[in-house]
């Protein structure tokens, strides 16, 4: 017989805790331009008095981060199967939350577990996996150009699927961060973008690209990317 390795909750709390309350994720939300994740309250609560990362620094929009938030249903699912009765008690603070903030212009409803219905129901039509649903959507191939490694190295390999497709919002950032964690890339290489054999910056998004460098309009869009070994000053 096969032994199962037990694991207890506590060994997986640094992937499932929010480092700004620091308790268990509840509405697991991630920031696109870095991929970290925080409760909803804790991070839209952030962005009130910041427009960086709490975690990392890094500048997440100029004008509104809000934008760059994307809800992780799956994530949510893990964790409520992780942690005994959280599910529950998050349900039944809520209601109780409900219930002390009774809203005064809607007298007929019966209470908060009317309004909980009623949030459940939003969030069951904007989390399906679909986070960009409302905005209109590009088809894009991702190519690989060329590697660059030394004595041949095979340093980047073809992606297994390279259609992708995703909102025409997202930047070049964003999809840089996606193939870099795809492809497992070592630390000291960096990735290009291209399109038609030009270098796109991080922040051009893909309606941008479309519109401005991509030729055969009705086809999908082709990006490529290479590996390029970062400089290492002496």
């Amino acid at each position: 017989m096969t032994s199962h390795r037990k694991h207890l909750v506590r060994d997986l709390n640094h992937f499932i805790t929010c480092y700004i309350c620091k308790g268990y994720l509840i509405k697991p939300t991630t920031v696109t331009e870095c991929l970290h994740t925080f409760c909803k309250s804790c991070i839209v609560q952030h962005f009130e008095d910041s427009n960086d990362c709490p975690k990392c620094g890094i500048q997440v929009h100029e004008t509104n981060p809000l934008e760059m938030l994307r809800l992780d249903n799956t994530l949510e699912e893990v964790i409520f199967k992780l942690v005994p009765g959280l599910r529950e008690n998050e349900q039944q603070q809520e209601i109780e939350f409900w219930r002390r903030n009774k809203v005064k212009e809607s007298p007929d409803e019966d209470g908060p577990i009317c309004k909980k219905a009623r949030v459940d129901e939003d969030d069951d039509v904007k989390g399906d996996g679909d986070y960009h649903r409302s905005d209109p959507q590009i088809a894009i191939c991702l190519d690989c150009l060329r590697n660059n490694g030394q004595m041949g190295e095979n340093i980047v390999k073809g992606l297994m699927k390279k259609f992708i497709r995703c909102s025409t919002r997202v930047t070049v950032g964003t999809i840089k961060k996606f193939l870099s964690l795809k492809l497992k890339l070592p630390s000291s290489y960096e990735l290009d973008v291209l399109c038609n054999g030009e270098i796109m910056g991080k922040d051009h998004t893909m309606e941008f690209i479309y519109m401005t460098r991509w030729r055969l309009r009705g086809e999908n869009a082709v990006m490529e990317y290479e590996a390029i070994r970062s400089r290492v000053r002496s």
